[in-house]
């Protein structure tokens, strides 16, 4: 073998290596469901400003946001580490880490809780130990009650689970004032409330992912006809949620307003997706990409029309 044609290999070989280096970076990178922890970041701040009654300070605000960066994301490993077996079956999931071989589910489970440890070291020394507990109260939510217990076991998965997302506002709060409040409890039941018409609506249309899987989702076990029924009540129900924040003085009537209309379009779409033939989804669809531009809209409008 000539000498170009043995550079020519070391070349292919660090290439090779680098890429699957790369590769590896971007599967733990994905463990952490980034999409969906931007989401819960922003609640977080959110809730941080309308605490504070303004914004705070830079350095709380980036090892608040920061601490709950990593507790979120050492969940959602942990998620995946314990899902691994039924994500590979899901289309929607299959491409995820674990199932792709790009990450070992041993390493998804030592870098979940690391994260974790991580998450409540930052939050407990550099902002408060309150922050800390509820973060890691929204941990064990997501990762023992809701992935380990209920999802596989109840179609009130999402109902029940749903407590998990809705910790990072509590988190915010705490982190901004080094207590609680009913504000910070309300924020925690609007997105409490908000999850079962949001997943539901995805798991209308994504069901025979679910079915193949063997989870056991509302649309599954009760059916598509009373998952939407449950959806719209759940949409009331958040209404009001939104509603009583506004009592506790900390939000304006600008946001009232907008809480009401925003409100009244979840209601509408979800009456909508009900009125819609089982057998067809679009309405579902529409809903679920609703949902989606539903909840940061509003805790936007806490932010820019908070009382104190």
């Amino acid at each position: 073998m000539s000498l170009a044609e043995l550079n020519e290999n070391a070349v292919g070989q660090d290439l090779s290596l680098l890429h699957r280096s790369t590769s590896t970076v971007r599967g733990y990178l994905e463990l952490t469901k980034p999409r969906i922890m931007l989401m819960l970041l922003f609640t977080e701040y959110c809730a941080m400003v309308v605490g504070a009654g303004r914004l705070p300070d830079w350095k709380a605000s980036l090892w608040s946001v920061l601490g709950l960066a990593l507790s979120t994301g050492g969940a959602a490993a942990l998620n995946m580490w314990y899902d691994r077996d039924i994500d590979g079956i899901m289309q929607r999931t299959a491409h995820r880490p674990i199932p792709a071989g790009r990450v070992s589910s041993t390493g998804a489970f030592w870098f979940g809780l690391i994260l974790q440890v991580g998450a409540t070291l930052l939050l407990g020394f550099l902002v408060n130990w309150l922050s800390a507990l509820m973060a890691l109260s929204g941990f064990v939510y997501y990762v023992v009650i809701y992935t380990m217990w209920l999802k596989r076991s109840t179609p009130q998965n999402i109902v029940i689970g749903g407590g998990a997302g809705a910790f990072p506002p509590i988190v915010g709060w705490a982190a901004a004032t080094g207590h609680l409040s009913w504000a910070a409890v309300l924020m925690f039941l609007i997105i409490f409330m908000w999850t079962p018409p949001h997943f539901w609506a995805l798991a209308l249309y994504k069901r025979d992912d679910y079915e193949r899987a063997h989870v056991p989702m509302m649309p599954i076990v009760r059916g598509p006809k009373s998952t939407k029924r449950q959806s719209f009540v759940y949409t009331l129900l958040l209404l009001t949620s939104s509603l009583l924040l506004y009592v506790t003085g900390v939000v304006g009537l600008v946001y009232l307003a907008v809480a009401v209309a925003l409100g009244l379009g979840f209601m509408v779409f979800t009456w909508m997706s009900l009125r819609e033939n089982d057998s067809h989804v679009q309405w579902a669809k529409r809903t679920f990409r609703y949902s989606l531009i539903y909840l940061p809209t509003l805790f936007v409008l806490m932010v820019l029309n908070f009382t104190h």
